[in-house]
């Protein structure tokens, strides 16, 4: 028995094959968007983790033995030479060391910001210092809000969603409060930021003003290292050691005064422009 062919110009077939030309044209921008989502996904992540594989292979290759306290009290006179020799290619070096640190997380803050006031002057070497630290968190901010910026301001909720609040009322004032006040850790004020819809002016801004005081206490701590270090001895010397009462004090000061700013604003002044 003969088997039926369908013609070349059938209604049916030309039907089905159009139904399935359109199938595969309608798949193909959908796997072409697929394959296409995982170089965007990379590329967002892809700042944060060159910044952990830095930070991987400083610890790999011992850079904490190196930025240590006790490295620095056994070199720093060579330091010191090699720094009044080359003031300049020293200055540069030091501003891209600490931002480096800075911007990979790396705890020696405290103590390069000590050997800044030794090596250039408390003056010179805070200033130094604020424009690293100013660079390394700018490095950490731009990282950290390319590859999570927009997760917490779609799931935020309860005290992040206060906080976030805070940064929408008056992100230049509540940076700088977190900044001069020791509430949180550096490295935490550095990232959160990136979360809250902060400018990146507002966040360098805020970060060079809000680090010059306690920059500048401790460059001055370390201008005096050579007496600490008569006074404490040379092989039980620690970074504590160095901080007087007197320091501590004017840090506490500085909180405080930005802590009433803060409040006086929230309550005096909003009441006076109501």
């Amino acid at each position: 028995m003969p088997i039926a062919r369908p013609k070349p110009n059938d209604p049916c077939t030309a039907s089905s094959t159009d139904e399935r030309d359109r199938g595969v044209e309608a798949a193909s921008p959908a796997g072409k968007g697929r394959s296409a989502a995982t170089p965007a996904t990379l590329s967002r992540f892809l700042p944060l983790l060159v910044l952990v594989a830095v930070l991987v292979l400083a610890y790999a290759f011992g850079l904490h033995r190196y930025i240590s306290l006790q490295a620095f009290l056994d070199s720093r006179e060579q330091l010191k030479a090699f720094v009044g020799d080359n003031l300049v290619l020293a200055s540069l070096g030091f501003v891209f060391l600490y931002a480096g640190l800075v911007a990979v997380s790396f705890p020696a803050a405290s103590l390069v910001t000590v050997a800044s006031g030794f090596l250039f002057g408390w003056l010179v070497g805070g200033t130094l210092t604020v424009i690293g630290a100013t660079l390394g968190a700018t490095i950490l901010f731009l990282a950290a809000r390319t590859a999570f910026g927009d997760v917490l301001r779609r799931k935020s909720g309860g005290a992040i969603a206060r906080f976030a609040e805070g940064f929408r009322d008056d992100a230049f004032t509540y940076l700088l409060l977190l900044r001069l006040t020791p509430v949180l850790p550096f490295f935490v004020v550095n990232v959160a930021p990136a979360f809250f819809d902060v400018t990146l002016g507002t966040y360098v801004a805020t970060t060079f003003l809000g680090i010059i005081p306690g920059s500048m206490a401790y460059a001055f701590l370390g201008s005096g290292l050579d007496q600490a270090l008569v006074n404490a001895g040379e092989n039980d010397v620690s970074i504590k050691d160095l901080v007087t009462p007197e320091m501590t004090i004017a840090l506490v000061g500085l909180a405080v005064l930005a802590i009433l700013g803060v409040v006086l604003k929230k309550t005096v002044l909003r009441k006076r422009t109501a």
